[in-house]
């Protein structure tokens, strides 16, 4: 299953006597010879971590999110089970808000950047996505960006996954393509 990058990352066959917070390394053992094993392997999570949910603002408890659902789906089948003539007591779902794009664009707009956002924060943020090329501010608008892409793909992972990630408490950065 392919993974996109984010940021967290799973690490496992991790030694047990690692004990410093943030200390990474790969050990291995000796299967003869000339063949060593690599203990650990690492890759990136399938879901964000609880510190960076809580940083975008998505962090909720994973027991309240299964509840949720399991309502949800009684609700979905005592629908779909209702005698003819019956009224549906039920609110109306909220409608979901899309945010307009342009075309694919192998250059994103960014927006909503906090006035302390400098090129070298956009570049290691974006850095982790591959055909990764450059940052552009504009002068004399801190809220905006421009990051550029080999192709409109590699530009599209990055916006999908950055989607919305606050660079500060108060600013959820929006992605979108450049115009053409």
């Amino acid at each position: 299953m392919d993974i996109r990058p984010n940021h967290t990352i799973y690490i496992n066959n991790v030694n047990d006597k690692i004990k410093k917070e943030g200390e990474i390394y790969r050990p291995t053992y000796r299967l003869s010879a000339f063949k060593n094993k690599e203990l650990s392997r690492i890759q990136y999570a399938k879901t964000d971590s609880d510190l960076i949910s809580k940083t975008r603002g998505t962090y909720g408890d994973k027991e309240k999110k299964k509840e949720k659902k399991r309502k949800a789906q009684e609700q979905a089948a005592n629908f779909n089970t209702k005698p003819a003539g019956a009224v549906n007591t039920q609110p109306p779902p909220p409608a979901t808000v899309q945010v307009p794009d342009n075309p694919p664009n192998y250059i994103l707009f960014l927006n909503n950047l906090p006035e302390e956002t400098n090129e070298m924060m956009l570049s290691m943020l974006f850095n982790q996505f591959p055909g990764f090329k450059e940052v552009r501010l504009v002068p004399g608008k801190h809220d905006i960006a421009f990051v550029e892409f080999e192709s409109e793909a590699q530009a599209g992972v990055a916006k999908d996954a950055l989607q919305g990630f606050r660079i500060t408490a108060t600013c959820a950065m929006k992605i979108t393509y450049a115009k053409k």
